[in-house]
């Protein structure tokens, strides 16, 4: 089958690959879309040492059964289905407890970091294990149902934030995860939601998909301009979805004393935390990494247009242009937000 291979870094191509196995828990999925995710990207020029050639990249995926192993009865071919991007264990203490996000021994669709490679979705043909593969609605269309792994992860993002009817929410970073974020905030209840990002577009975005008021990170004093929108207090909870020192700073600093900020970016590794403000304004940070069962939940959000994703996919892309459109994305394309890989086309 065909498929698109990091041969190696700053490298792809599309070749032919072995057929997936089918294990008899197994489930074969003929890829009809996969979104690019940003740490496909990072993983381009092997930054991240999480993609060692060879590898087929490639988490955010949706597509129709092709067969079953033996021993998966519930599913037929030709069902509408997307999976998860983590396979967890089922077996250690954290999946047993639920938290199958924090798995000892998860495996990511997509990835090789030298304790595995597990090939993903940017292919003809996936397998992946049943208990991940999620059906979806026949309204729901297989590239917006390639997201459901990114709503996935603002979805739990809100989920561990303790968000209540009628808070002001901050969301730091209207990128693709942000602004999908500020729309789970508004589904949890918080009325009155503040983007912040450097670019115009994507805040343009932001306001068309549901934020009341967008600052420019550079332009304004970011903290100083959510008090003015909340009597002086802050906001109840900011979330922050980049990752960096000045970024986090501004939702700790955005946040009214006793707030909450979730971290949801990881571009950096280490961060300048800014400690006195959080210990005497008692600050509460969460981190979270993820999704952790919200599958369903996103499913049916998307598929009642609470979450809307479609103004977000800026690129629909053929197997066969996606090496120009790794190199075009890693120069850096301001313009793309989310391209998504249709492999049958």
């Amino acid at each position: 089958m065909k498929a698109l291979l990091l041969t190696e870094y700053k490298t792809m191509e599309v070749t032919d690959v072995a057929e997936p196995e089918v294990g008899a828990d197994d489930v074969l999925v003929q890829v009809q879309a996969c979104g690019i995710c940003g740490s496909d990207i990072h993983g381009y020029d092997g930054s991240t040492g999480r993609r060692i050639p060879p590898l087929v990249m490639g988490h955010e995926a949706a597509g129709v059964v092709v067969s079953t192993g033996d021993n998966v009865t519930d599913l037929q071919p030709g069902d509408r289905v997307t999976f998860d991007s983590m396979v967890s264990c089922g077996r250690c203490d954290f999946c047993r407890e639920g938290n199958g996000n924090l798995c000892d021994n998860r495996m990511v669709l997509g990835v090789s970091c030298g304790e595995y490679r597990r090939h993903g979705a940017f292919a003809e043909r996936i397998s992946v294990p049943r208990r991940i593969v999620y059906r979806i609605p026949d309204t729901l269309a297989f590239e917006h149902a390639a997201l459901v792994e990114a709503v996935s992860v603002a979805v739990h993002a809100v989920n561990v934030t303790p968000i209540k009817l009628g808070d002001t929410a901050v969301v730091v970073g209207a990128g693709m995860i942000g602004l999908l974020t500020l729309q789970a905030a508004r589904a949890a209840g918080a009325t009155q939601i503040i983007a912040v990002d450097l670019n115009d577009k994507r805040l343009g975005v932001a306001k068309e998909l549901g934020a009341d008021h967008i600052l420019r990170g550079d332009q304004c004093d970011v903290a100083q301009a959510v008090r003015d929108l909340t009597d002086g207090k802050g906001a109840n909870v900011a979330l922050e979805v980049v990752g960096a020192t000045p970024t986090i700073v501004t939702a700790i600093e955005s946040v009214r004393k006793g707030g909450h900020v979730t971290l949801v970016g990881n571009v950096s590794p280490k961060i300048e935390l800014p400690l006195q403000s959080v210990v005497t304004r008692e600050i509460s940070l969460q981190g979270t990494c993820g999704c952790n069962g919200e599958y369903p939940q996103c499913i049916d959000l998307m598929a009642r247009g609470v979450i809307n994703v479609e103004p977000l996919i800026t690129a629909k892309i053929s197997l066969a242009d996606s090496p120009e459109w790794f190199k075009r994305l890693y120069e850096g394309d301001p313009e793309q937000m989310k391209v998504v890989v249709c492999p049958q086309t």
